[in-house]
């Protein structure tokens, strides 16, 4: 992968700061940053307790950006190329997932498409006030399921048709109440809220940030019995740790 500084990364406590760094183009992401952010995602628990994840500029991302568009005249790519090429995006979001430890999103402005995809995939998610969210896939006539993928275990399926179906650009409180994001703050207390949030996962054992990501990430898929009993293994090992008995 090339080299750029449309992803930087830098130390914030024990953890790492992700900013997505295109504002001209409201920090909308090409396949080459996409793939960028998911090794980076993966590689983050060798070196971090947690993620921050923001954007540069006013907007949070602006979808994604083809820096080499084909001619209109181009010949269609067989399914099966095409489905390959969509791969960068589904393993970046998959990398949210299985990040192993906590990531924090910090949204502000627009959230678009992929977007919305990445604040939604976020553990915790705070949106300034003034961020605003939209899946516009079918206003360029792409069938949204790839967006729809990163939403199913997040927002109701009556939330999920409604954003893709209409295309509305919804508010951050509108957000909040479909789980795209946790909580909403106005837009001069953002860095406080995010540096608020520093200040606690440092203080918490990074045990215990990695045991509540694993945990999160395993149970929501178990039957009840099976997460409980998974719930009682992982509580007796983490507990168990001489960091917490520190």
């Amino acid at each position: 992968m090339s080299e750029s500084n449309d992803i930087l990364v830098a130390p914030v406590g024990d953890g790492i700061e992700i900013t997505l760094n295109e504002p001209s183009r409201g920090n909308a992401a090409t396949d080459d940053m996409a793939a960028r952010l998911t090794e980076l995602l993966l590689r983050a628990p060798e070196r971090a307790a947690f993620v921050v994840l923001r954007g540069a500029g006013e907007d949070f991302c602006a979808g994604r950006f083809n820096p080499n568009p084909p001619p209109p005249n181009a010949p269609k790519p067989e399914a099966f190329t095409v489905r390959r090429r969509s791969d960068v995006v589904f393993d970046c979001y998959r990398s949210f997932r299985t990040c192993s430890v906590p990531i924090i999103g910090i949204v502000q402005g627009r959230a678009l498409g992929f977007g919305c995809s990445i604040a939604a995939l976020c553990d915790v998610t705070i949106a300034s006030e003034n961020a605003r969210f939209q899946v516009p896939e079918m206003n360029h006539k792409i069938l949204p399921t790839m967006v729809m993928s990163s939403l199913i275990d997040r927002v109701s399926r009556k939330n999920i048709a409604y954003l893709v179906l209409t295309r509305e650009m919804i508010t951050a409180e509108r957000a909040r109440e479909m789980h795209i994001v946790s909580d909403v703050v106005p837009h001069a207390e953002l860095d406080e809220r995010m540096n608020d949030l520093i200040a606690l996962f440092d203080a918490t054992p990074a045990v215990a940030l990695a045991g509540t990501k694993e945990y999160l990430s395993a149970a929501c898929d178990m039957s009840v019995t099976g997460a409980v009993e998974y719930a009682r293994s992982l509580h007796a090992m983490i507990n168990a740790s001489t960091e917490l008995k520190g």
